[in-house]
């Protein structure tokens, strides 16, 4: 049963919907093979196992398990609205009509569209990094522009994102095209929207085929003494917590983790510095109880650690576009 599948409690009401919906995409798509040759309706459910994941409501759910049918079978927009109302009639719709952008490629359902054609080959070749930024930004800006609600960009972007999980069964050039739409399109509407970790998953797959040799080379010097740095996370963390007490600042949550290899590759390029000088490639993220014990944590830190000349961004003074707001600092530590 689907219900197993999915992370949080539906009513009575919305767990029939969404089985009805599942019953419909598996009969639906019946026969219809993914370029893996999984049956298609693995991609459907994965999709909405991931906006389940981020704790969608029903409707955008049944929409993500329905995404393609509209495409790719005879089912009708008028068939969905009979049968589950005009709310997920209208966020298929917008998904279908997104998909069929100029400039989106999807992963269809039969084997021959995991190939570029040789006309489609010989275009990619022809076009400049100028003209694909610009075509991308007026594609970002399509986007949220056509859409009514957030649910339909929600709903493709998990689209996109279980699409380049299993990207290796395409072929170089597709995996070459979606990884650069991905990195110039996707994870950018995904920064838009403040959904963080879906963007550095976005950016991090699409890193890794459209750079392959620069992904791999950043992800073995990662792993080298990776023990040593989880250890110094470690008594970090502590120092910090124990900063934070002695101070009465009230911490409601510190965690380290590694940076992702897209944001080190692009810290890098900007700065034109190799690995070895980028001092910042794992971090601390320290959640406080108000504005003003944000400024007071930073102080506390630069207390216990110096900090590093041009590396402070204050992004509660000046929020980033989609209105991102912290303090960020980078810190010599010497234990």
């Amino acid at each position: 049963m689907l219900y197993e599948k999915l992370s949080h409690t539906f009513s009575p009401h919305e767990m029939a919907n969404i089985e009805k919906a599942y019953r419909l995409a598996e009969k639906s798509h019946g026969g219809q093979k993914r370029a893996s040759g999984e049956p298609y309706i693995t991609h459907c459910i994965a999709v909405a196992k991931i906006l389940d994941e981020m704790n969608m409501p029903a409707p955008v759910i049944i929409a993500g398990l329905l995404h393609d049918v509209v495409e790719d079978t005879t089912i009708t927009l008028d068939d969905l609205r009979n049968k589950f109302g005009d709310e997920v009639t209208r966020l298929v719709d917008g998904v279908t009509k997104l998909t069929n952008l100029p400039g989106v490629s999807r992963v269809g359902k039969s084997e021959g569209e995991s190939q570029l054609s040789p006309e489609e080959i010989e275009n990619e070749k022809r076009i400049d990094q100028r003209t694909r930024d610009r075509e991308a930004e007026t594609l970002r800006k399509t986007i949220l522009a056509m859409m009514e609600d957030a649910g339909v960009v929600l709903i493709k972007l998990a689209d996109r994102l279980h699409n380049m999980r299993t990207l290796k069964h395409l072929s170089p050039e597709r995996q070459k095209r979606m990884a650069r739409e991905t990195l110039e399109i996707f994870a950018p509407l995904a920064n838009r929207l403040g959904i963080w970790k879906m963007k550095w998953e976005l950016e991090d797959l699409a890193f890794r085929y459209a750079e392959p040799e620069k992904y791999r080379e950043i992800a073995r010097l990662l792993d080298e003494r990776r023990a040593e740095r989880e250890e110094k996370m470690e008594k970090i963390i502590e120092q910090i917590k124990t900063k934070l007490s002695a101070n009465h600042v009230d911490l409601i949550e510190v965690d380290g983790r590694p940076k992702h290899i897209y944001s080190i590759y692009r810290k890098m390029q900007r700065k034109q510095d190799p690995f070895e000088r980028i001092y910042d490639v794992r971090a601390v993220r320290v959640i406080v109880k108000d504005v003003p014990a944000c400024y007071v944590t930073l102080g506390l830190i630069h207390s216990l650690w110096k900090p590093q000349p041009h590396e402070f961004d204050d992004y509660i003074g000046m929020p980033k576009e989609n209105n991102y707001q912290s303090l960020h600092t980078a810190v010599i530590y010497d234990d």
